[in-house]
């Protein structure tokens, strides 16, 4: 059956809007037509080759849909299901899975290199990131679908598999933000969004936002930042003033930027930690001398998938979602046509807004 896809032709290329062939679910598989995809930048940091995949590919890894055909085996979902897409899936096997660490298990992106589809004209199709959102239907592994919560409208929940689940978890299981604690959050895209508000949920005192654009400062303030600074050569400087010229308990850096990991790692007081989201290049190197690694006494991690067990914590952020403490219409700036996905990685690039969602 032929469905309308987002193709990937080749690393550095543009994408192509075009139609594409999918099979019946094999044994193990589920057949999902899409209610809506977020539009990541990690689908950009795909395309532009910074993180490695096989093409031509469909990429678009956030998404959430309906059950429409299971193949052979499939038990825990059924037609007609709302399912919300994990383009993460442990494996449950290998040595990070049973260390209880799902979130770095080996095998995770094992399915990226299959091919799940052709073109109509034939050429072998790779899902990007496993699950292959930006079309209107996909056939994915069992593994990569997990049950709607509650109360939670589908298309909604097409955030939850990344952008959620990744900005939450950054601040819950990577810093392990307190209450009354301090959080500076660097990039306010849809990652940074969930952080800003988790860093609220979490109880923190002061939450300063920053990002290269001042036109975000209301998003920003929506979702929970009680102060806004436009990136600039002092932003260190200016987050150390706005908590008594101590700096912040905690930074969590976005955007995946060596200058900006060096200015979340400024922002925070001695002893503080610093999170890296943001996912960087292999050209971004950020250096540090030994004597403040000794004196500052910082911390400074990363953080994959926010450190997430989508199993477990997709029904605690559905509690968040239906108690009001977190609202996944605030991470929207914009909501497109799968015809509109190529514009939006350009406004990605331009760093504008802050997710768009994709609406079949």
């Amino acid at each position: 059956m032929a469905v309308r896809a987002a193709v990937l032709p080749a690393i550095g290329s543009p994408l192509e809007i075009t139609g594409i062939d999918l099979p019946d679910p094999g044994p193990g598989q589920v057949r999902v037509r899409l209610a809506a995809a977020g539009v990541c930048h990690s689908d950009l940091s795909l395309s532009d080759g910074t993180m490695r995949v096989p093409v031509p590919a469909v990429l678009g890894h956030e998404g959430a849909g309906t059950v429409v055909a299971v193949g052979e085996g499939v038990g825990h979902v059924a037609p007609g299901d709302g399912v919300v897409l994990n383009w993460a899936p442990s494996c449950g096997a290998c040595h990070a899975c049973s260390l209880g660490e799902v979130w770095l298990c080996a095998n995770a992106l094992s399915g990226a290199a299959d091919v799940y589809a052709r073109t109509t004209e034939g050429t072998d199709l790779h899902p990007g990131l496993n699950v292959a959102a930006f079309a209107e239907e996909t056939v994915v592994s069992a593994s990569c679908v997990l049950p709607v919560p509650d109360g939670v409208p589908l298309t909604d929940a097409a955030l939850l598999g990344c952008a959620v689940l990744t900005g939450y978890g950054a601040v819950h299981h990577s810093a392990r933000v307190r209450a009354g604690e301090t959080v500076a959050v660097f990039g306010v895209g849809g990652v940074g969004l969930s952080a800003l508000q988790a860093a609220r949920i979490a109880g923190a005192s002061k939450i300063v936002a920053v990002d290269v654009s001042a036109e975000k400062e209301e998003l920003a303030r929506a979702a929970g930042a009680t102060d806004y600074v436009v990136a600039s050569d002092t932003t260190a400087r200016e987050i150390r003033g706005l908590t008594g010229k101590q700096g912040v308990d905690v930074a969590v850096e976005c955007a995946g930027r060596a200058v900006t990991i060096r200015t979340a790692w400024d922002s925070t007081r001695r002893g503080g930690r610093t999170t890296v989201v943001g996912i960087g290049g292999k050209d971004q190197q950020v250096t540090f001398n030994a004597l403040e690694i000794f004196h500052w006494g910082r911390t400074l991690s990363g953080c994959v998938y926010g450190n997430s067990d989508p199993a477990r914590d997709l029904p605690v952020l559905a509690e968040h979602i239906r108690a009001g403490r977190l609202d996944l219409s605030a991470l929207v700036t914009e909501r497109i046509s799968l015809d509109g996905i190529p514009a939006a990685f350009e406004n990605m690039l331009a760093g504008r807004g802050g997710r768009a969602l994709v609406v079949f």
